[in-house]
């Protein structure tokens, strides 16, 4: 079977992950065209992968133009800008593996999905954390029944003081009304992971939060505008100088280095520092993104899960206790801790040290896992082994929506596991539909 032939959308850290994986299996898929803006992100990309010059667009309209290209698009443009590629390449017939979140509203995600039934291509959604072989070993203990049944989980995603300021404080994600809300852009993953592994469906859901810290009444005495320019930065642990500086150190050129140059070098971070929104002072930027939150949910069957996003603590994968009728179950991306009720005794099992669930090392290999199940999907035209179908990701968005709602509302909303029909792409989001 000749290798999938695929459409590179947005060559930045997500499509350039991606690209990669294709290029060390070359077996299973080749990079055939790419579309991205920055000639600098967009070139580089192109040569690795021997891309024709015909083939490297400026503009993804530029190869919707044009007859199908490759059997499937990858889109991984910012969350804004994914709604316009992804329906015009469905409709060009492309295959569609889109990044996570699949659009920032309730009608985007589900004309997205609409596209993909319309013109009967698969529609995939990167949802990552799914495919980790962290994940696959810990449903199937659940799945099991080594634990009884389910009564409650608690699941914390311990984002990282560091990645919170360059992501959401300083970085492409700071503000809800350019991409999307938080909980949408950082932890959808989480909503859908806790979906997967209860196996049900929530009913009720509520959640607080907000933007507590990285606020202009928060600044040290004597703040800046900018670390390179700031009296108070050496004893400021979000100093962008000390965290990009120790990243230099360590010998990083990879994430998140590679979002402020498409080559870091000392000389290039430093001077991204000092003109781009990188060197900011944490307190004086743009943001809104909140920097804790947490959600409750109920589901069918009585089961109950809190998720706690925060951003003040030590980068490291997640951490969940899942709590059953016969025993429990302590995970952190790394180790599964089984405690058995009747024997009073405990299991620690192991998972490869390569999957510890970070963003650096693709997610804790989630990110092949995703391309794994994906490109052979299209190679043999089966939407059975798409595991995040766009049906089943949408659902677990209108989730996030939800929570969304219930936090800006401070209520308990009430959510319909049914999920609803396609709405128009100007459909109001996200108090409309099944939320009550």
């Amino acid at each position: 079977m000749p290798p999938v032939r695929v459409l590179i959308v947005g060559a930045g850290s997500r499509g350039g992950g991606y690209a990669e994986w294709i290029r060390r299996h070359r077996d299973v898929a080749e990079v055939v065209a790419v579309a991205e803006p920055r000639p600098e992100y967009r070139e580089p990309l192109a040569e690795a992968h021997g891309i024709a010059p015909e083939l490297r667009f400026a503009d993804w309209r530029e190869a919707a133009a044009l007859p199908r290209l490759a059997d499937a698009a990858l889109v991984c443009t910012l969350d804004d800008a994914h709604l316009e590629p992804a329906v015009a390449l469905a409709d060009r017939g492309y295959h569609l593996l889109v990044e996570k979140p699949l659009a920032q509203t309730r009608a985007d995600c589900e004309a997205i999905v609409a596209a993909a039934h319309r013109n009967d291509v698969l529609l995939g959604v990167c949802h990552v954390l799914r495919y980790t072989a962290y994940t696959r070993m810990l449903k199937e203990i659940i799945d099991s029944g080594r634990i009884g049944e389910i009564v409650s989980v608690d699941h914390v995603e311990p984002v990282g003081f560091w990645h919170q300021a360059h992501s959401y404080v300083r970085g492409n994600w700071r503000r809800t009304a350019d991409t999307a809300p938080m909980l949408m852009a950082k932890s959808c993953h989480d909503l859908d992971w806790l979906r997967h592994m209860i196996g049900r469906d929530p009913v009720r859901v509520s959640s607080f939060g907000s933007l507590r810290h990285f606020r202009p009444e928060q600044a040290p005495p004597g703040a800046g505008e900018r670390c390179l320019d700031c009296a108070a930065e050496p004893t400021c642990p979000y100093s962008a100088p000390r965290i990009y500086g120790r990243f230099l150190d360590e010998g990083r050129t990879g994430w998140p280095l590679d979002v402020l140059t498409p080559e870091p070098t000392r000389e290039s971070v430093f001077r991204a520092l000092r003109e781009g929104p990188y060197g900011r002072c944490v307190y004086h930027c743009d943001n809104d993104a909140v920097d804790h939150q947490v959600v409750s949910l109920e589901f069918t069957g009585g089961a109950t899960a809190t998720f706690t996003m925060t951003a003040f603590n030590r980068a490291r994968p997640r951490e969940t206790s899942i709590y059953g009728t016969h025993g429990e179950l302590f995970c952190d991306g790394t180790r599964i801790t089984h405690y058995d009720f009747l024997t009073d005794s405990t299991e620690l099992i192991d998972v490869a040290a390569a999957n510890d669930g970070m963003i650096e090392s693709g997610h804790g290999g989630g990110d092949g896992g995703l391309l794994a199940s994906f490109l052979p999907a299209v190679a043999a035209g089966d939407p059975a082994m798409v595991a995040t179908s766009g049906e089943d990701a949408l659902h677990s968005h209108l989730l996030v929506f939800a929570a969304e709602q219930a936090r800006l509302e401070g209520r308990v909303v009430h959510f319909d596991p049914v999920s609803p029909a396609p709405v128009p792409a100007s459909a109001p989001v996200p108090g409309s539909g099944r939320f009550r």
